[in-house]
């Protein structure tokens, strides 16, 4: 999902570009071409362990791209390796309903209860149509689904929340981030579906910018 999207109030499919890594000239150098599959950017962003290679995944649960970009992730993070770690940033490209669906994944983590319902938020959008797309609608959403509605409320609202949706906005806004899915690679890189056509290139591009980023060290 890009800005300029959600401008014209539409999405765009995505080009089928194919899984391999690039035509002649990507192979020719070895792989995916900056610039075209990956950028790097100006300014490295901080990492949460500077021991480890992160990868970040910008997202946001309204995004059908993002909905469909949760199979072929899970699978991906299956066999990512030790050396690697791995976090989600929800997006904010407004504050209406943006800031509102960041609120909802980091009390959900706050409360040990994300990955519980990370996906039951995708399938209620994407499948059931239901936008969550007011607080309350958010609080009997997720009280329906076993979580304790008066601690959710309280993790919500909080300062902690709310410092960790602006933490979010400002890693977006450190990576250039203008669309959804997108996956930021140690702090100085980042590829996307939009960029590498389909969601599995856009995986095996990160793959390959985990490899470069290990050799830069």
């Amino acid at each position: 999902m890009q800005r300029r999207q959600l401008a014209a109030g539409g999405a765009m499919a995505l080009a089928a570009l194919g899984l391999g890594l690039g035509g002649p000239e990507a192979r020719a150098q070895g792989g995916p071409v900056e610039g075209r599959d990956y950028v790097r950017l100006p300014q490295r962003q901080p990492t949460s362990d500077p021991a480890r290679i992160e990868v970040v995944e910008f997202f946001w649960y309204g995004c059908p791209h993002c909905y469909h970009f949760e199979a072929p992730l899970e699978a991906w993070l299956k066999k990512l390796p030790a050396d690697v770690s791995f976090r989600r940033a929800p997006v904010a490209f407004r504050e209406v309903p943006f800031v509102t669906h960041q609120k909802l994944f980091y009390a959900l983590e706050a409360l040990g209860q994300l990955d519980a319902l990370h996906g039951k938020i995708f399938a209620a959008m994407h499948v059931q149509r239901n936008p969550l797309a007011t607080p309350d609608v958010i609080f009997d959403f997720v009280a329906k689904n076993g979580v304790d509605r008066a601690k959710f409320i309280e993790a919500f609202n909080s300062f902690g929340v709310a410092g960790k949706a602006r933490q979010a906005a400002a890693l977006s806004a450190g990576y250039r981030i203008d669309g959804t899915p997108a996956l930021g690679v140690n702090g100085q890189f980042y590829t996307s579906g939009s960029m590498a056509g389909t969601h599995e290139r856009a995986l095996a591009i990160a793959d390959w910018l985990i490899g470069q980023s290990r050799k830069r060290g």
